[in-house]
């Protein structure tokens, strides 16, 4: 059995729901699926997981939250190579920069994506809760 990480930041809940569609994803594939706050999750939990799903909305101007979640992501970040990784999250404003910017620095890095980015706009709709279902997925 795949031992699964979903982690994430969420200030209005948006990415949290998504993080729960995602772990449902994962329990329903046969993961064993454990759920972190990015304040809560480090570099020594890194080190026990098959496979991390990383949830993060939209900050500021397009960016990554600055004051949890990416100091979590900095430090964990050298952890993630040969491990199957996913990035989701939602925003409010833009049209996404802030994930494509992630998952291109993820590729830079080395970091292998198991599949491809899920966003949504607000709250997370029926398409949004099967693309993180299928995201969790394909971590397994």
């Amino acid at each position: 059995m795949s031992k699964t990480a979903v982690v994430y930041w969420s200030a209005t809940g948006n990415t949290e729901k998504m993080a729960e569609y995602v772990a449902d994803g994962l329990t329903e594939a046969g993961a064993a699926v454990s759920i972190f706050t990015a304040g809560e999750f480090n570099t020594d939990l890194a080190d026990t997981y098959d496979a991390i799903a990383f949830g993060c909305p939209s900050m500021g101007a397009e960016v990554l939250e600055e004051d949890e979640f990416q100091p979590m992501w900095d430090s964990v970040e050298s952890k993630l190579k040969g491990k199957k990784i996913a990035l989701f999250g939602s925003y409010g404003w833009g049209d996404g920069e802030w994930m494509r910017n992630w998952e291109e620095a993820c590729i830079n890095s080395g970091i292998s994506l198991a599949c491809g980015y899920v966003i949504c706009n607000e709250a997370p709709d029926d398409e949004a809760k099967e693309a993180c279902k299928a995201l969790g997925k394909a971590l397994v």
